[in-house]
């Protein structure tokens, strides 16, 4: 299957109760925080409320390099993430320059 190379992919963090963070990539960073919050998303979100879009990226516009960021950033520490989201940190700085190359060159 083909990449869908005329949409947007955005990469995020919804911070649970517990103080646990996820990460997910999405197409509308609003409509897929709705759908975690109303326990229409993903599995691991139901129950864990109330949640908080804690942070979102552009991810480029290729399904494959929006994975491959979000793979990227779970691979990060818990604080890396949290100083990520404070802005304390880049997300250059925490991700291969590979994966930032492509990023820049989608958005």
């Amino acid at each position: 299957m083909a990449s869908d190379t005329s949409t947007h992919w955005s990469v995020y963090f919804v911070r649970m109760r517990s103080n646990r963070l996820y990460c997910g990539i999405t197409t509308d960073v609003e409509r897929r925080f709705k759908q975690h919050c109303t326990g229409t998303g993903a599995k691991a979100l139901k129950g864990q409320g109330p949640l908080v879009l804690a942070w979102f990226h552009p991810a480029g516009n290729d399904r494959s390099i929006a994975s491959k960021l979000e793979y990227s950033l779970k691979q990060i520490s818990k604080a890396q993430k949290e100083a990520l989201i404070c802005g304390e940190i880049a997300l250059k700085e925490v991700i291969s320059q590979e994966y930032y190359a492509q990023i820049t060159r989608a958005n």
